[in-house]
Protein backbone atom coordinates (compact mmCIF):
# COMPACT_ATOMS: atom_id res chain seq x y z
CA UNK A 1 0.00 0.00 0.00
CA UNK A 2 2.58 2.42 1.10
CA UNK A 3 6.05 2.09 -1.18
CA UNK A 4 9.40 1.80 0.19
CA UNK A 5 11.29 4.99 0.59
CA UNK A 6 15.07 4.59 0.72
CA UNK A 7 18.14 7.36 1.74
CA UNK A 8 18.63 8.92 -1.30
CA UNK A 9 14.97 9.82 -1.67
CA UNK A 10 16.34 12.25 1.19
CA UNK A 11 19.07 13.15 -0.29
CA UNK A 12 17.49 13.67 -3.95
CA UNK A 13 17.12 17.18 -5.03
CA UNK A 14 13.32 18.31 -5.10
CA UNK A 15 11.75 17.41 -8.21
CA UNK A 16 8.28 18.90 -10.46
CA UNK A 17 6.75 17.38 -12.51
CA UNK A 18 4.86 18.42 -15.68
CA UNK A 19 1.67 16.96 -17.28
CA UNK A 20 -0.36 17.79 -19.95
CA UNK A 21 -2.26 16.75 -22.89
CA UNK A 22 -0.14 16.24 -25.90
CA UNK A 23 1.32 19.07 -27.44
CA UNK A 24 0.49 21.59 -24.38
CA UNK A 25 4.02 22.30 -24.60
CA UNK A 26 5.97 20.33 -21.33
CA UNK A 27 8.83 19.63 -23.26
CA UNK A 28 9.28 23.25 -24.47
CA UNK A 29 8.34 24.61 -21.23
CA UNK A 30 11.46 22.82 -19.45
CA UNK A 31 13.58 24.22 -22.75
CA UNK A 32 12.57 27.59 -21.94
CA UNK A 33 13.03 27.36 -18.24
CA UNK A 34 17.09 25.95 -19.17
CA UNK A 35 17.11 28.38 -22.24
CA UNK A 36 18.50 25.56 -24.06
CA UNK A 37 17.85 22.14 -25.17
CA UNK A 38 18.54 18.84 -23.54
CA UNK A 39 19.63 15.73 -24.01
CA UNK A 40 16.84 13.34 -25.56
CA UNK A 41 14.34 16.80 -26.05
CA UNK A 42 12.05 16.26 -29.03
CA UNK A 43 9.08 18.72 -29.94
CA UNK A 44 6.37 18.50 -32.10
CA UNK A 45 2.55 19.29 -32.61
CA UNK A 46 1.79 15.70 -32.67
CA UNK A 47 2.73 13.35 -29.59
CA UNK A 48 6.18 13.54 -29.64
CA UNK A 49 7.77 12.82 -26.07
CA UNK A 50 6.76 9.26 -25.89
CA UNK A 51 8.43 8.32 -22.42
CA UNK A 52 8.84 9.65 -19.12
CA UNK A 53 12.04 12.02 -18.78
CA UNK A 54 14.04 12.88 -15.86
CA UNK A 55 16.25 16.10 -16.64
CA UNK A 56 18.88 15.80 -14.02
CA UNK A 57 22.40 17.71 -13.30
CA UNK A 58 25.35 15.82 -14.56
CA UNK A 59 28.89 16.97 -15.47
CA UNK A 60 28.20 16.20 -19.19
CA UNK A 61 25.06 16.37 -21.44
CA UNK A 62 24.24 12.42 -22.10
CA UNK A 63 20.64 9.98 -21.84
CA UNK A 64 20.92 7.07 -19.79
CA UNK A 65 18.55 4.15 -20.16
CA UNK A 66 15.54 3.68 -17.86
CA UNK A 67 16.84 0.05 -16.97
CA UNK A 68 20.21 1.26 -16.11
CA UNK A 69 19.37 4.64 -14.03
CA UNK A 70 16.83 2.35 -12.02
CA UNK A 71 19.17 0.04 -10.64
CA UNK A 72 21.53 3.16 -9.48
CA UNK A 73 21.47 2.78 -5.50
CA UNK A 74 22.57 6.18 -5.37
CA UNK A 75 19.24 7.23 -7.23
CA UNK A 76 15.71 7.51 -5.93
CA UNK A 77 14.13 6.14 -8.66
CA UNK A 78 14.94 2.25 -8.10
CA UNK A 79 11.05 1.70 -6.87
CA UNK A 80 10.23 1.79 -10.65
CA UNK A 81 11.09 -1.31 -11.28
CA UNK A 82 8.04 -2.88 -9.87
CA UNK A 83 6.44 -1.52 -13.39
CA UNK A 84 8.43 -3.63 -15.40
CA UNK A 85 10.77 -3.57 -18.37
CA UNK A 86 7.98 -2.62 -20.57
CA UNK A 87 7.69 0.85 -18.31
CA UNK A 88 11.64 0.69 -18.16
CA UNK A 89 11.79 0.87 -22.03
CA UNK A 90 9.61 4.22 -22.38
CA UNK A 91 11.96 5.71 -18.85
CA UNK A 92 15.16 7.76 -19.22
CA UNK A 93 17.25 10.07 -17.68
CA UNK A 94 18.80 13.23 -19.43
CA UNK A 95 21.57 14.55 -17.82
CA UNK A 96 23.41 18.13 -18.45
CA UNK A 97 25.36 20.67 -17.21
CA UNK A 98 23.07 23.70 -15.64
CA UNK A 99 22.93 25.54 -12.63
CA UNK A 100 19.16 25.39 -12.24
CA UNK A 101 19.53 21.75 -12.60
CA UNK A 102 22.11 21.68 -9.65
CA UNK A 103 18.86 22.99 -7.75
CA UNK A 104 15.71 20.89 -8.97
CA UNK A 105 15.17 17.77 -11.12
CA UNK A 106 12.44 18.08 -13.55
CA UNK A 107 10.20 15.29 -15.08
CA UNK A 108 8.80 15.21 -18.28
CA UNK A 109 5.64 13.01 -18.96
CA UNK A 110 4.36 11.15 -22.47
CA UNK A 111 1.74 13.90 -23.80
CA UNK A 112 -1.54 12.41 -22.45
CA UNK A 113 -3.87 11.12 -25.01
CA UNK A 114 -7.43 12.59 -26.13
CA UNK A 115 -10.02 11.47 -28.75
CA UNK A 116 -9.41 8.21 -30.98
CA UNK A 117 -5.93 8.03 -29.74
CA UNK A 118 -6.91 6.75 -26.05
CA UNK A 119 -7.84 3.37 -27.63
CA UNK A 120 -4.09 2.97 -28.12
CA UNK A 121 -3.51 0.66 -24.90
CA UNK A 122 -0.07 1.88 -22.64
CA UNK A 123 2.17 -1.24 -22.19
CA UNK A 124 2.30 -0.15 -18.65
CA UNK A 125 0.64 1.18 -16.02
CA UNK A 126 0.56 4.82 -17.06
CA UNK A 127 -1.58 6.40 -14.12
CA UNK A 128 0.39 4.34 -11.52
CA UNK A 129 3.86 5.72 -13.14
CA UNK A 130 2.34 8.85 -12.40
CA UNK A 131 1.42 8.31 -8.94
CA UNK A 132 4.62 6.88 -7.72
CA UNK A 133 6.42 10.48 -9.58
CA UNK A 134 3.68 12.48 -7.59
CA UNK A 135 4.32 10.83 -4.29
CA UNK A 136 7.94 11.60 -4.88
CA UNK A 137 7.91 15.41 -6.64
CA UNK A 138 7.46 18.46 -4.66
CA UNK A 139 5.51 20.02 -7.09
CA UNK A 140 3.45 19.01 -10.29
CA UNK A 141 2.60 21.17 -12.89
CA UNK A 142 -0.31 20.63 -15.02
CA UNK A 143 -0.25 22.09 -18.09
CA UNK A 144 -3.10 23.50 -20.42
CA UNK A 145 -3.56 24.73 -24.52
CA UNK A 146 -6.24 27.31 -24.72
CA UNK A 147 -7.38 25.40 -27.51
CA UNK A 148 -7.84 22.36 -25.70
CA UNK A 149 -9.52 22.81 -22.84
CA UNK A 150 -11.73 19.49 -22.96
CA UNK A 151 -9.85 16.92 -19.86
CA UNK A 152 -9.45 13.47 -21.96
CA UNK A 153 -11.18 10.52 -20.07
CA UNK A 154 -7.14 9.45 -19.42
CA UNK A 155 -6.52 12.93 -18.16
CA UNK A 156 -9.04 12.70 -15.55
CA UNK A 157 -7.39 9.54 -14.72
CA UNK A 158 -3.87 10.94 -14.13
CA UNK A 159 -5.55 14.07 -12.15
CA UNK A 160 -7.48 11.43 -10.64
CA UNK A 161 -4.09 9.60 -9.26
CA UNK A 162 -2.57 12.43 -7.86
CA UNK A 163 -4.97 12.47 -5.03
CA UNK A 164 -3.42 12.91 -1.95
CA UNK A 165 -1.16 15.60 -3.33
CA UNK A 166 -3.27 18.24 -3.96
CA UNK A 167 -1.39 20.90 -2.04
CA UNK A 168 1.28 20.30 -4.75
CA UNK A 169 -0.66 21.05 -8.17
CA UNK A 170 -0.21 24.21 -9.75
CA UNK A 171 -2.12 24.62 -13.03
CA UNK A 172 -0.40 26.85 -16.39
CA UNK A 173 -2.28 27.78 -19.22
CA UNK A 174 0.38 27.42 -21.63
CA UNK A 175 0.45 29.13 -25.03
CA UNK A 176 -1.75 31.98 -24.33
CA UNK A 177 -0.80 34.27 -26.53
CA UNK A 178 -2.43 32.71 -29.21
CA UNK A 179 -6.22 34.66 -28.12
CA UNK A 180 -6.74 37.77 -27.69
CA UNK A 181 -7.34 39.35 -23.90
CA UNK A 182 -11.49 38.99 -24.11
CA UNK A 183 -10.86 35.46 -25.09
CA UNK A 184 -7.96 34.66 -22.56
CA UNK A 185 -11.11 35.96 -19.80
CA UNK A 186 -13.75 33.46 -21.36
CA UNK A 187 -10.38 30.28 -21.49
CA UNK A 188 -9.56 30.57 -18.38
CA UNK A 189 -12.91 30.37 -16.80
CA UNK A 190 -13.52 27.43 -19.01
CA UNK A 191 -10.54 26.10 -17.87
CA UNK A 192 -11.83 26.67 -13.69
CA UNK A 193 -15.22 25.04 -14.46
CA UNK A 194 -13.30 22.08 -16.08
CA UNK A 195 -10.83 21.40 -13.14
CA UNK A 196 -13.38 22.10 -10.63
CA UNK A 197 -15.62 19.02 -11.91
CA UNK A 198 -11.95 17.22 -12.04
CA UNK A 199 -10.10 18.47 -9.19
CA UNK A 200 -12.96 17.75 -6.33
CA UNK A 201 -11.38 20.27 -4.29
CA UNK A 202 -13.34 23.73 -3.19
CA UNK A 203 -9.84 25.54 -2.98
CA UNK A 204 -8.61 27.27 -5.66
CA UNK A 205 -5.53 26.06 -7.62
CA UNK A 206 -2.70 28.45 -8.40
CA UNK A 207 -2.96 29.18 -12.31
CA UNK A 208 0.41 30.79 -14.11
CA UNK A 209 -0.81 32.68 -17.67
CA UNK A 210 1.57 33.04 -20.38
CA UNK A 211 3.47 31.70 -23.43
CA UNK A 212 6.35 29.99 -21.77
CA UNK A 213 8.87 29.26 -25.00
CA UNK A 214 11.50 31.48 -26.85
CA UNK A 215 9.16 32.53 -29.19
CA UNK A 216 8.66 36.77 -29.22
CA UNK A 217 5.05 37.58 -27.95
CA UNK A 218 2.63 38.11 -30.61
CA UNK A 219 1.55 42.29 -29.64
CA UNK A 220 -1.04 42.29 -31.77
CA UNK A 221 -3.10 39.67 -30.57
CA UNK A 222 -2.49 40.12 -26.84
CA UNK A 223 -1.98 44.00 -26.55
CA UNK A 224 0.42 45.61 -23.93
CA UNK A 225 -1.78 44.40 -21.23
CA UNK A 226 -1.53 41.04 -21.96
CA UNK A 227 2.01 41.40 -22.54
CA UNK A 228 2.85 43.01 -19.15
CA UNK A 229 0.61 40.10 -17.49
CA UNK A 230 2.18 37.54 -18.76
CA UNK A 231 5.60 39.03 -17.99
CA UNK A 232 4.30 39.50 -13.91
CA UNK A 233 3.38 35.59 -14.38
CA UNK A 234 6.47 34.42 -16.04
CA UNK A 235 8.30 35.94 -12.69
CA UNK A 236 5.80 34.29 -10.22
CA UNK A 237 6.55 31.23 -11.64
CA UNK A 238 10.34 31.77 -11.37
CA UNK A 239 10.54 32.96 -7.95
CA UNK A 240 7.93 30.20 -6.89
CA UNK A 241 10.11 27.72 -8.37
CA UNK A 242 13.40 29.38 -6.97
CA UNK A 243 11.59 28.78 -3.41
CA UNK A 244 11.39 24.98 -4.05
CA UNK A 245 15.00 24.04 -2.65
CA UNK A 246 14.54 26.09 0.60
CA UNK A 247 11.05 24.20 1.12
CA UNK A 248 12.27 20.68 0.71
CA UNK A 249 13.33 19.95 3.87
CA UNK A 250 10.13 20.88 5.43
CA UNK A 251 8.24 19.10 2.39
CA UNK A 252 10.41 15.88 3.37
CA UNK A 253 9.54 15.90 7.14
CA UNK A 254 6.19 16.21 6.13
CA UNK A 255 5.85 13.75 3.75
CA UNK A 256 7.69 11.27 6.51
CA UNK A 257 4.42 12.22 8.71
CA UNK A 258 2.30 11.67 6.54
CA UNK A 259 3.78 7.92 5.88
CA UNK A 260 4.29 7.73 9.47
CA UNK A 261 -0.14 8.39 9.67
CA UNK A 262 -0.54 6.17 7.10
CA UNK A 263 1.45 3.39 8.69
CA UNK A 264 -0.24 3.97 11.89
CA UNK A 265 -3.80 3.56 10.00
CA UNK A 266 -2.64 0.42 7.96
CA UNK A 267 -1.54 -1.02 11.23
CA UNK A 268 -5.17 -0.44 12.98
CA UNK A 269 -6.86 -1.85 9.69
CA UNK A 270 -4.82 -5.19 9.46
CA UNK A 271 -5.12 -5.41 13.05
CA UNK A 272 -8.78 -5.25 12.97
CA UNK A 273 -9.03 -7.96 10.15
CA UNK A 274 -6.71 -10.37 11.66
CA UNK A 275 -8.84 -10.23 14.68
CA UNK A 276 -12.09 -10.67 13.18
CA UNK A 277 -10.53 -13.74 11.24
CA UNK A 278 -12.23 -17.39 12.79
CA UNK A 279 -9.69 -19.43 14.92
CA UNK A 280 -10.12 -22.44 13.06
CA UNK A 281 -12.78 -23.47 10.00
CA UNK A 282 -14.45 -21.17 7.76
CA UNK A 283 -11.48 -18.90 7.04
CA UNK A 284 -12.21 -18.06 3.49
CA UNK A 285 -15.60 -17.18 3.45
CA UNK A 286 -14.87 -15.14 6.65
CA UNK A 287 -11.84 -12.80 4.32
CA UNK A 288 -14.57 -12.46 1.57
CA UNK A 289 -16.92 -11.14 3.84
CA UNK A 290 -14.33 -8.54 5.55
CA UNK A 291 -13.50 -7.56 2.22
CA UNK A 292 -17.15 -7.36 0.30
CA UNK A 293 -17.72 -5.04 3.69
CA UNK A 294 -14.67 -3.16 3.58
CA UNK A 295 -16.30 0.07 3.95
CA UNK A 296 -17.76 -1.01 7.42
CA UNK A 297 -14.79 -2.18 8.51
CA UNK A 298 -12.69 0.83 7.97
CA UNK A 299 -15.67 2.44 9.62
CA UNK A 300 -15.71 0.31 12.86
CA UNK A 301 -11.72 1.13 13.06
CA UNK A 302 -12.63 5.10 12.63
CA UNK A 303 -14.97 4.80 15.95
CA UNK A 304 -12.96 2.49 17.95
CA UNK A 305 -9.35 4.23 17.29
CA UNK A 306 -11.46 7.30 17.05
CA UNK A 307 -9.49 8.50 13.92
CA UNK A 308 -10.01 11.16 11.17
CA UNK A 309 -11.91 9.71 7.76
CA UNK A 310 -9.16 11.40 5.60
CA UNK A 311 -7.01 9.67 7.26
CA UNK A 312 -7.93 6.23 5.21
CA UNK A 313 -6.70 4.58 1.97
CA UNK A 314 -9.20 4.12 -1.39
CA UNK A 315 -11.35 1.62 0.18
CA UNK A 316 -11.77 -0.24 -3.59
CA UNK A 317 -7.88 -0.26 -4.57
CA UNK A 318 -7.10 -1.52 -0.71
CA UNK A 319 -9.77 -4.42 -1.61
CA UNK A 320 -7.85 -5.17 -4.79
CA UNK A 321 -4.84 -5.82 -3.08
CA UNK A 322 -6.15 -7.02 0.00
CA UNK A 323 -7.79 -10.28 -2.26
CA UNK A 324 -3.79 -11.45 -2.98
CA UNK A 325 -3.08 -12.12 0.49
CA UNK A 326 -4.40 -14.59 3.45
CA UNK A 327 -5.62 -12.07 6.45
CA UNK A 328 -4.89 -15.28 8.72
CA UNK A 329 -1.48 -15.21 8.34
CA UNK A 330 -1.01 -11.07 9.15
CA UNK A 331 0.89 -9.83 12.34
CA UNK A 332 -1.60 -8.98 15.83
CA UNK A 333 -1.96 -5.12 16.23
CA UNK A 334 1.35 -4.51 18.82
CA UNK A 335 0.02 -1.44 21.15
CA UNK A 336 3.60 -0.63 21.81
CA UNK A 337 4.84 -0.54 18.17
CA UNK A 338 1.66 2.09 17.67
CA UNK A 339 3.01 4.31 20.71
CA UNK A 340 5.81 4.24 19.38
CA UNK A 341 4.53 6.20 16.44
CA UNK A 342 2.60 8.27 18.14
CA UNK A 343 5.78 9.73 20.63
CA UNK A 344 7.91 10.04 17.57
CA UNK A 345 5.03 12.41 16.06
CA UNK A 346 4.60 14.46 19.17
CA UNK A 347 7.97 14.40 20.48
CA UNK A 348 10.53 13.48 18.32
CA UNK A 349 9.49 15.24 14.92
CA UNK A 350 8.69 18.74 16.58
CA UNK A 351 12.64 18.43 18.28
CA UNK A 352 13.63 17.77 14.96
CA UNK A 353 12.21 20.81 13.12
CA UNK A 354 13.67 22.77 15.70
CA UNK A 355 17.17 21.38 15.13
CA UNK A 356 16.79 21.87 11.75
CA UNK A 357 18.54 23.78 9.25
CA UNK A 358 17.94 24.47 5.90
CA UNK A 359 20.46 23.07 3.59
CA UNK A 360 19.58 25.28 0.90
CA UNK A 361 19.79 28.09 2.85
Amino acid sequence: MISLTHYCDFDAKPMVMLLGQYSTGTTTFIKHLLKTSYPGAHVGPEPTTDRFVVVMSGSDGRTIPGNTIAVQADMPFTGLTTFGGAFLSKFECSQMPYPLLEHITFVDTPGVLSGEKQRTQRSYDFTGVTSWFAAKCDLILLLFDPHKLDISDEFKRVISSLHGHDDKICVVLNKADQVDTQQLMRVYGALMWSLGKVLNTPEVVRVYIGPFNDKPVNDSAVGPIGKDLFEREQDDLLCDLKDIPKKACDRRVNEFVKRARAAKIHAYIIGHLKKEMPAMMGKAKAQQRLIDNLEDEFAKVQREYHLPAGDFPDVEHFKQVLGGYSIDKFEKLKPKMVQAVDDMLAYDIPELLKNFRNPYE
